[in-house]
């Protein structure tokens, strides 16, 4: 991007003095958010307000749904409700060599339902009518993608409901507000509080580890690899990269004003990465999946520009769970936190087996321990330091 080739290198002051207004933001969260208004009448049905401001009546409690669009499905596995799920796009069937979502290696019987239409909202709605059993409930998220929520609901006549994804930051009363209404049509309410109050506490945990660390012991670092619809190389990388938010690392491509962070991908210039001159690399994953010439990896071992970071003359390279992955997978997000944290900041970490975190995390969220199988998707090489 443009902006970020002229930037130059943050100070440590000030990108201290922006993850801690980061955290605040973060810590103010979606936990105290109210349950939205919901009405159950005599006849079992449930009305809320979805993410497009709908009042929809649904029924309460049905046994049968399908969850449409990015992340949606993994919502469902969240509230611990999978068992409702009749269907799932071509995306959720797919069985691919490089595999990274918790919440599918948790339950790959879902891989073996009936498929309803095609990956990011493409339904269709002649397959959904003749699914048996025919679902009474449409979860959507990501609206303004594929099919459009008001047309599938008129063609299948089945409600849909529509949730905004959200996710720790920068949109996480979104997460906490979708999670609750998905709860309250599901009546698992009390398992979206359980989430979203996990959630805050394992921030919370982050923060209270990282906040107290003076300037001079936070090492700058950056992320490169980043998947943005595909594999990409080592130029691709987020200024609002959220495990780095959580962890308090000090990233070189964060904007002065942390109220200009989305959170969004971009692709930064050679020649500023090497005027940064990050201390600590981070290498997401997902650039495993790229044509070998084209990987992360592959342009750090070769490339004699990037040879002489200080990062990889020190062999400060290490290797992350890839997590917008069909959109953003929150256990993964938390878990690479850690493991960064321990990288950064191994005395405030001490305690912490960042391999064991991060089955703890997946343990809750998606109801087994699946590390080792992420992490044998990559090549082994997740949450290592990386040979180069």
């Amino acid at each position: 991007m443009g902006v970020l080739n002229h930037r130059s290198l943050i100070r440590s002051s000030s990108a201290a003095a922006a993850v801690a207004v980061i955290l605040l933001m973060i810590l103010a969260g979606c936990g105290g958010e109210e349950v939205p208004e919901t009405a159950t009448s005599a006849d079992s049905t449930v009305t809320v307000v979805d993410g497009l401001g709908r009042t929809v009546t649904v029924p309460f409690d049905p046994e049968h749904v399908i969850c449409s669009g990015p992340g949606c499905l993994r919502l469902l596995v969240y509230l611990q409700a999978q068992d409702r799920a009749v269907a799932v796009d071509d995306m959720e069937g797919r069985r691919a060599t490089f595999e990274a979502r918790p919440y599918f290696l948790a339950n790959p019987q879902l891989a073996e339902l009936p498929v309803f239409g095609e990956f990011r909202g493409h339904d269709n709605p002649e397959l959904i009518i003749a699914l048996d059993p025919r679902p009474q409930v449409i979860f959507k998220t990501f609206p303004l993608m594929g099919t459009d929520p008001l047309e599938l609901e008129e063609k299948t006549g089945i409600p849909v409901v529509v949730l905004e994804y959200g996710s720790v930051w920068p949109d996480r009363e979104d997460f906490g507000r979708s999670l609750r209404i998905m709860g309250e049509v599901l009546d698992r309410g009390e398992r979206a509080e359980e989430v979203i109050a996990f959630i805050d506490s394992t921030i919370s945990d982050l923060a209270e580890r990282t906040s107290g660390i003076p300037d001079d012991l936070r090492r700058s670092c950056f992320v490169g690899g980043i998947a943005y619809r595909g594999p990409h190389g080592f130029q691709s990388t987020e200024p609002g990269y959220p495990p780095f938010i959580l962890a308090g690392a000090r990233n070189v491509s964060m904007p002065e004003d942390p109220g200009t962070l989305t959170g969004e991908h971009a692709d930064v210039a050679k020649e500023q990465i090497l005027a940064w001159d990050p201390e600590v690399i981070f290498v997401d994953g997902s650039t495993l999946e790229a044509d070998p010439g084209a990987s992360a990896l592959h342009q750090l071992r070769t490339d004699p520009a990037y040879s002489s970071l200080s990062a990889v003359r020190t062999g400060e390279v290490y290797c992350l769970l890839p997590y917008n992955w069909y959109t953003w997978n929150l256990g993964s997000i938390l878990a690479d936190a850690y493991f960064i944290g321990k990288v950064l900041y191994p005395e405030s970490f001490e305690d912490v087996d960042p391999a064991e975190k991060a089955d703890e995390i997946y343990r809750f969220l998606v109801g087994a321990e699946v590390f080792l199988q992420l992490k044998g998707s990559f090549e082994g090489m997740v949450f290592e330091r990386v040979e180069l």
